[in-house]
């Protein structure tokens, strides 16, 4: 289906807004994805796996995927050509000011945002980006089972989902609980695995919010490679893709 089309449906459904750079001259109908994992700390392995994995979703499901680690395209140029930006496993201090403040103003103006795993370990210093990602992340213990506890079974990225999702990945402990300031879609059941010292007791793991007229999207998953073959996994990131893009409600 052409974007104007899901543009008119959504809107009809009142589950989304118009960014202010649609119908730009020169902009594909077709929706575009820009995927950035710049790294200033730790370097995920699963990141080039999650960079394929997008790009096939592209592919399956009808949007354009771009990939770069170029900060220097954080421009409201450059950001004006997508339709959503997914920060994958990004760490530490990525962007230098004047980026942030493009980035800012594209979120602001209608864009739409994806954080993958450790986007919530990126720009610690940055109050809008900690307004965006939802939560920093604080701590983590060993890789292992646990059981994600899906509370929305409706939303595009979880719908399709088990009430109690079981699955090995590294879970993060948050420096805040976000549920407050965001929609919560799954929390962890910290009875279900060893969430060493940073147990937060409600433990949200996934959720989406609006960004005056943006959207914003944050799971947790995603440190291991094979998480990026898991078809259960895949189909809850294009649901967060999808509600980036403004193609499902939050």
């Amino acid at each position: 289906m052409k974007i104007a089309s899901l543009v008119l449906a959504a809107l009809a459904a009142g589950a989304m807004t118009i960014p202010a750079w649609a119908g730009q001259p020169g902009r594909s109908d077709q929706a575009q994805v820009l995927v950035f994992s710049k790294t200033a700390g730790y370097r995920h392995d699963s990141i080039e796996a999650g960079i394929a994995a997008i790009e096939q979703l592209g592919r399956d499901n009808g949007f354009a995927v771009e990939s770069t680690e170029d900060s220097s395209r954080f421009t409201d140029t450059e950001l004006a050509r997508y339709d959503a930006v997914v920060w994958l496993s990004t760490t530490g201090d990525v962007l230098d000011p004047a980026q942030q403040d493009a980035f800012e103003r594209y979120i602001r103006g209608g864009g739409g945002y994806l954080g993958v795993h450790a986007a919530a370990d990126t720009e610690y210093d940055w109050p809008f980006y900690g307004e965006l990602v939802g939560a920093y992340f604080a701590s983590h213990p060993e890789i292992q089972p646990a059981t994600v506890r899906v509370e929305d079974r409706h939303h595009d990225s979880t719908a399709h989902l088990p009430r109690n999702w079981h699955r090995t990945d590294e879970w993060y402990n948050f420096a805040t609980n976000p549920r407050a300031n965001v929609h919560v879609l799954a929390a962890l059941d910290e009875s279900s695995y060893d969430p060493g010292e940073g147990a937060m007791g409600d433990h949200p793991i996934a959720w989406c919010h609006a960004v005056d007229a943006g959207r914003a999207y944050y799971t947790g998953g995603g440190h291991t490679v094979e998480s990026f073959s898991e078809p259960e996994f895949l189909r809850h990131l294009l649901g967060g893709i999808r509600t980036a893009l403004g193609q499902a409600p939050c």
